[in-house]
């Protein structure tokens, strides 16, 4: 394992210069994957699609190809990049997805020799719900209007006794600034340009999903939290929420999109030798993107690059408390891992 002082070293030595590259998009038209030519790219605020007609594997299948970058994105704004974020998060949903494949299943593909480091994550190309997947144990204090702690605390400030959220009629009274909840709680949002947290009925009404989809959804993602939050047990952590996106795949199945139980999409909190929540300032020990949350003090704020160095250096530690393993980053450029994984992929399912 990399102590604080080693992983503080590689940050501030290789931080720069795994962090430079060309986007997607301009390492095609430079001619460097001439095979995604006609492809459509799609740009997102963590990463970047491709996909199209002529990405189709041998059984037919739709491909999306899958991007990781190193930006980082707070209240539904960029940041700025953090160095080895890309990679961090891609060994980190390696690691996950072995543990609740065989209950959410998933849409990507296995392909030999491409290591869990890789920014390249090969998928079919699903047709996706419009939602996010949010379960909650702990009302977690957090800055994003979606969360049950903004909603809970304007209701504690009205002097309500009840609040409504997401279908759930909660106890004003019974909650506390990130205490447990009453029990595991499904939240869904809307992927809208701004997320909204609605009650699934709503969803259904709104022909986001049907009620036998969403029961499927929420069903499969309650057994997989518990099968996180047993491996998190043994790593002296806890599951605190996470958020899982889903789709269809052409024979017709649910499953998982992309990123699980990484420290962007979920919060992980440590224990101390007692058991209890391990506290720092008056505040659980967190693990997640929650940390670079409480870094910003303004609207249009972009980290400095000393802030990006912390916040990298706590992915790492972070990583290595969730997987129980070093960190072993590539430390070539950005453009060479992209393009050779890139390349293995295709020979592989082309």
């Amino acid at each position: 394992m990399l102590d604080s002082q080693q992983i503080s070293e590689l940050v501030v030595s290789h931080g720069a210069t795994v962090n430079v590259g060309r986007s997607i998009r301009q390492l095609i038209l430079d001619g460097e994957l001439p095979r995604l030519k006609e492809a459509t790219i799609l740009e997102g605020k963590v990463s970047d699609s491709v996909f199209g007609p002529q990405l189709t594997n041998r059984d037919g299948q739709p491909l999306r190809l899958m991007f990781r970058n190193n930006r980082i994105s707070t209240h539904d704004m960029n940041r700025g990049t953090i160095p080895f974020k890309d990679q961090v998060l891609a060994v980190n949903h390696h690691h996950m997805l072995n543990l609740v494949a065989p209950v959410l299943g998933s849409s990507q593909f296995s392909v030999p020799n491409l290591a869990p480091v890789t920014c390249v994550i090969a998928a079919e190309n699903l047709e996706l719900f419009q939602l996010e997947n949010v379960l909650r144990l702990y009302n977690a204090e957090s800055s994003t209007s979606t969360s049950l702690y903004q909603h809970w605390s304007e209701a504690r400030d009205k002097g309500l006794e009840v609040m409504h959220y997401a279908g759930h009629e909660i106890s004003v009274s019974d909650l506390t600034v990130n205490g447990r909840l009453p029990y595991l709680m499904d939240t869904p949002s809307t992927k809208d340009c701004e997320d909204r947290t609605m009650d699934p009925k709503s969803l259904i009404m709104a022909g986001v999903c049907t009620e036998a989809q969403y029961t499927q959804i929420r069903n499969s993602s309650l057994m997989a939290f518990g099968l996180v939050s047993s491996y998190l047990a043994t790593r002296e952590m806890v599951l605190v929420d996470t958020k899982t996106e889903h789709g269809i795949n052409s024979q017709g199945q649910i499953v998982a999109a992309d990123e699980l139980y990484t420290m962007d999409s979920s919060r992980f909190w440590k224990l101390g030798e007692d058991g209890q929540l391990l506290m720092h300032n008056g505040r659980p020990v967190s693990f997640s993107k929650e940390f670079a949350r409480g870094m910003v003090t303004n609207k249009r704020q972009q980290f400095s690059a000393e802030q990006a160095n912390e916040i990298a250096v706590r992915y790492i530690q972070g990583l290595q408390h969730l997987t129980g393993e070093a960190f072993s980053p590539d430390l070539r450029s950005r453009d060479e891992r992209i393009v050779d994984s890139t390349q293995l992929v295709l020979d592989y399912l082309l």
